[in-house]
C-alpha cells in the first residue's frame, strides 16, 4: 500500500471510529467504499486462513426483539473471527421486556459492551438506543431500513459485476420496507441507478425517497419508482426482490399476495433484464411467491454469496466501528 493510500486509510478509520451505522444515508459515498473495501480484505484473510485479531478482548452485545437466521449468526461468527466475543441478548432476557426505559437500559449496557446491535420494529427505538449509548450502535434491522444486509448486497454486486457504478439495478415488490429503502439509499450513494416497480399503494416512505433522489443527483445516477415492473426490468444488470409480506405483516397475506400477483419475478419478467443480469434476495423466501424457484435456484441467482456476505460486511463494519 502507498503512503498517501495508508494516510487516507487511517484517516477514514478514525473518521468512523465509534460511530454509529443505523442507516446508509448517515454514511459519505467514501465511507461506503471503504467500508466495502475493508470487507473485500477481511474476506480475503478468511479465506487465507489469516487471523484478524483487531477485536481482542471486545464484546458487542446483541439485541434481538426479532428472531433471525443469518443476523444473528453472521454478527457472532463475525466477532470470533475477529478476536471478540458476541452476547445473545432476547427481548424476554431484557427489562425492556418488561417496560425499562431505553434510556435506562442503553447506559447500563454501555458500561458492560464495547458495542451493540439491535435487530428490532421501530426504527425510532433504534435511534434512541445510539443517542443514550456511549458505545457504537448498529442497526441489525429495524422496520424501516435494513442496511448491514445492503452493505452486503453491494459487496456481492461488485464481486460479480466488478463496479457499481452506472449499473441498473431493478427492485420489483414492496416499496415501503426496511429492504427497499436501504437498498435505494445505498444505490444512491455509491452512482448506481435504481428503478423500484410497486403496486399502488406500497410506494416507499415519500421523505426517504426524496431524500434519495437528492443524493442519486449528486452521485450523477436516478432512482425511478414505477408501477410496471417491465419498465423496471429492462435492461438491468441486478434484479432484487424481498417478501411481500414482512415479520409483523403477517395479517396481511391475503391482501398481498393478490396486489403483488403480477409483481412475481419469473423467467417472463426476467427476461427483459440483460442476459447477464443477477438476482438478489435477502432471504429468507417464499419460492413461487416474490420470486419462482426456477429463478432463486437458477444459474443467475446469487443468493448464497449474498447470504455469505452479511458475515464479511458486517465484520468490517465491526473492526472500524469498535478498533482502538
Amino acid at each position: 500500500m502507498s503512503t498517501v493510500k495508508h494516510i487516507k486509510k487511517l484517516s477514514m478509520e478514525k473518521q468512523l471510529q465509534g460511530k454509529d451505522f443505523l442507516t446508509l444515508a448517515d454514511l459519505s459515498p467514501e465511507e461506503v467504499h471503504f467500508l466495502l473495501q475493508e470487507a473485500i480484505d477481511l474476506k480475503k484473510k478468511q479465506k487465507l486462513g489469516v487471523p484478524t485479531p483487531y477485536l481482542q478482548g471486545k464484546t458487542l452485545g446483541m439485541i434481538f426483539e426479532k428472531s433471525s437466521t443469518r443476523t444473528r449468526v453472521s454478527f457472532e461468527v463475525g466477532m470470533l473471527q475477529l478476536g471478540g466475543h458476541a452476547i445473545f441478548l432476547s427481548s424476554k432476557d431484557l427489562q425492556l421486556g418488561r417496560g425499562e426505559s431505553i434510556y435506562d437500559t442503553a447506559n447500563v449496557l454501555a458500561r458492560y459492551l464495547d458495542g451493540i446491535m439491535i435487530r428490532t420494529f421501530e426504527h425510532e427505538k433504534v435511534e434512541e438506543l445510539a443517542k443514550h449509548s456511549s458505545v457504537p450502535v448498529i442497526n441489525g434491522l429495524s422496520d424501516t431500513h435494513h442496511p448491514a444486509q445492503i452493505l452486503a448486497d453491494l459487496l456481492t454486486i461488485l464481486e460479480h459485476k466488478g463496479k457499481l457504478k452506472g449499473l441498473k439495478l431493478c427492485y420489483v415488490g414492496d416499496g415501503n420496507n426496511n429492504v427497499a429503502h436501504s437498498l435505494m439509499e445505498g444505490a444512491a450513494k455509491v452512482g448506481m441507478n435504481m428503478t423500484m416497480a410497486c403496486p399502488a399503494g406500497y410506494e416507499p416512505d415519500s421523505l426517504i425517497f426524496e431524500g434519495v433522489k437528492a443524493v442519486a443527483a449528486e452521485q450523477g445516477c436516478k432512482v425511478v419508482l414505477t408501477d410496471d415492473p417491465v419498465e423496471a426490468m429492462t435492461g438491468a444488470d441486478v434484479v432484487v426482490t424481498d417478501v411481500w409480506a414482512s415479520m409483523g405483516q403477517e395479517e396481511e397475506q391475503a391482501k398481498r399476495l393478490q396486489a403483488f400477483a403480477p409483481y412475481q419475478v419469473n423467467k417472463d419478467l426476467c427476461a427483459y433484464a440483460k442476459k447477464d443480469f443477477i438476482f438478489l434476495h435477502c432471504l429468507p423466501a417464499h419460492r413461487d411467491e416474490e420470486v419462482t424457484a426456477e429463478i432463486i435456484d437458477g444459474p443467475h441467482s446469487v443468493v448464497f454469496d449474498e447470504a455469505e456476505n452479511r458475515l464479511h460486511a458486517q465484520k468490517a463494519l465491526l473492526k472500524v466501528l469498535m478498533k482502538d
